[in-house]
């Protein structure tokens, strides 16, 4: 790949360099984390994680690993920055968002350090195209602190059994309500529309459910317009993890398989709807 050699005239050394034989693995990943214009971007020895926030009530996260790049290396210990997500789209498919059989547009993605510019040198049939986008002051996110012994309730099921339910979703209600249980319906998903109320069952021994971990019954709501953008990542994914905490806040993690067959994840968090009524 031509563009593996440091760009010239950077004498200055880079805090971030990463190197990818097809653009379109991140730029996949990033549009399914799109729902706000602004991404705050962590880079570590392990990969790049961008995170999008959305009135301090969703956070969906991509995370790309370092083994998915053919050259990732970073001088700090973690270096951070925010920056313009549809930008950044954008330049990434300069060239279009689909090649012709056979190619691909390589990227070289470069950062400075804090008050520097991401630059990307994107290179595609032999034309090099250079990108400079200003980055900006990290601001503070939301800390979901869902690490596994604060979880209640996991399943893992086949995407393709939710991509139903959310083409089936009545979206004349507001909100869904999750009903997670060890014992019947174990997993239920409800809605209350203009024509009633709806549900759809899941058993443990489905053979859309892979894992099914369900150690009490919750019944939480969440509001169908902060859940919509998971949308774009569960049509990629393969696998989704759902889990919920003791205070009702949900995690959705999509398993998503790229081109090359690599796996990458995207994450969405999400707070429990307050203004709950009684409508079982």
């Amino acid at each position: 790949m031509p563009l593996t050699a440091q760009p010239a005239g950077s004498a200055e050394p880079y805090v971030l360099s990463a190197s990818l034989d097809n653009a379109r693995h991140l730029s996949s990943l990033l549009r399914a984390v799109h729902f706000q214009d602004h991404a705050t971007c962590f880079a570590t020895d392990n990969g790049l994680r961008v995170t999008v926030e959305d009135a301090k009530c969703i956070q969906a996260n991509a995370f790309i690993q370092a083994e998915i790049f053919q050259e990732f290396a970073v001088q700090e210990q973690t270096v951070t920055f925010r920056i313009n997500l549809s930008v950044l789209l954008d330049c990434l498919t300069i060239f279009g968002t689909s090649s012709l059989p056979g190619t691909s547009t390589a990227l070289k993605m470069c950062y400075r350090g804090y008050g520097y510019p991401l630059m990307l040198f994107l290179e595609e049939g032999g034309v090099v195209t250079v990108c400079k986008i200003n980055t900006e002051e990290p601001e503070d996110l939301l800390d979901f602190d869902f690490c596994n012994t604060k979880v209640v309730n996991k399943i893992i099921l086949q995407s393709e059994g939710l991509r139903e339910a959310f083409v089936e979703l009545d979206l004349t209600s507001e909100v869904v309500q999750i009903t997670m249980s060890p014992d019947k319906p174990y997993f239920r998903l409800s809605t209350f529309g203009n024509a009633g109320s709806a549900h759809l069952d899941y058993s443990k021994d489905s053979d859309l459910m892979e894992v099914f971990h369900c150690n009490q019954t919750q019944t939480n709501r969440y509001k169908i317009s902060l859940l919509k953008p998971s949308a774009k990542a569960l049509s990629l994914s393969c696998k989704v993890s759902i889990r919920t905490d003791a205070q009702g806040f949900l995690s959705l993690q999509y398993m998503i398989r790229n081109e090359d067959g690599q796996i990458c994840f995207v994450e969405y968090y999400c707070c429990p709807d307050e203004n709950i009524t009684e409508e079982m």
